[in-house]
């Protein structure tokens, strides 16, 4: 029988795309963990990785015993995991999936206390606007606006419902065509959200109570993030599309100004969600209170 830590090693490789990227995550030399593919591939007579100079990549006999046995890997550490926490001690690390936006609003204001309280507990918070399958990319916890959660996760509230706003500098509207409708803005330099799941441009949603629409934009300035888009915005290169939260305190305090604000969406807040077989492990409970909290 194949030795667990082969299996492991495959795992890693396969879920890393490099040998680099998973030595350095095992903690073991570069040519070590290819020796180790190497005699599993030996041990079952056939290739289970196709190996180029850039690259690496899954055969379809590695795919298929990757499909199988993943699942049940991940099983066995979420259980150890789970036995480990008997101690009530949480530990381990928790990965998030979520929004720049969304971490920086609700994630990270909220983690802060807990992980004072908690030295043992490791945080790992990446950005990315692609609605992921977080147990396919081994993530702990998705945070997401409720409409965006798969109905199969166990999902919990933790913000308001979230506004939508079209903003834009006084710099940049000075002499421009007022936008009095949704087709107006086909005259504006509109700056663009990149989604990285689907390689599309956001769409921007909009709706006066009676009529929703999807709009499709366009412009000089395309960003992955809404900082950047803020600041585009504030330094007059454009409208932008973003959280009525994060942009009211410039509005108020001058610096922008709302555009076509009768036509604001509203959505369900924000979400934290997690898989089922998650829900023994005591540090992404002790998460989902922080987030929830407040």
């Amino acid at each position: 029988m194949p030795d667990l830590n082969h299996l492991v090693a495959l795992l890693t490789v396969a879920r890393e795309r490099s040998f680099t990227k998973a030595a350095a995550q095992l903690g073991v030399s570069q040519s070590s963990l290819s020796r180790t593919v190497t005699a599993l591939e030996t041990q079952l007579g056939m290739l289970l990785l196709t190996r180029t100079t850039r690259s690496v990549s899954t055969t379809e006999a590695g795919q298929r015993l990757l499909d199988t046995v993943a699942p049940k890997l991940e099983e066995i550490e979420a259980e150890l995991l789970a036995v480990a926490e008997l101690r009530d001690k949480p530990i381990g690390t928790v990965r998030i999936s979520t929004t720049d936006y969304a971490a920086n609003q609700y994630v990270w204001p909220k983690l802060q206390n807990l992980l004072t309280e908690q030295p043992d507990l490791q945080i790992e918070i990446i950005n990315d606007y692609g609605l992921l399958d977080i147990v396919a990319e081994r993530f702990d916890v998705g945070v997401r606006l409720g409409d965006q959660v798969a109905k199969d996760m166990i999902a919990v509230r933790i913000a308001p419902d979230e506004t939508l706003a079209i903003v834009g500098s006084a710099a940049y509207l000075q002499g421009r065509l007022t936008a009095k409708e949704p087709a107006d803005l086909t005259a504006h330099n509109c700056i663009n959200l990149r989604l990285p799941s689907r390689e599309l441009l956001m769409p921007w949603e909009l709706n006066n109570g009676k009529e929703r629409l999807e709009v499709k934009v366009s412009g000089q300035l395309v960003f992955n993030n809404s900082y950047q888009m803020l600041e585009a915005a504030l330094k007059g290169f454009g409208l932008a599309y973003l959280p009525k939260a994060l942009v009211e305190p410039y509005v108020q305090a001058g610096h922008l100004r709302w555009v076509l604000e009768d036509w604001f969406p509203t959505f369900t807040g924000h979400h934290a969600y997690y898989a089922t077989r998650r829900q023994s492990s005591l540090a992404v409970r002790l998460v989902i209170d922080a987030l929830r909290a407040g």
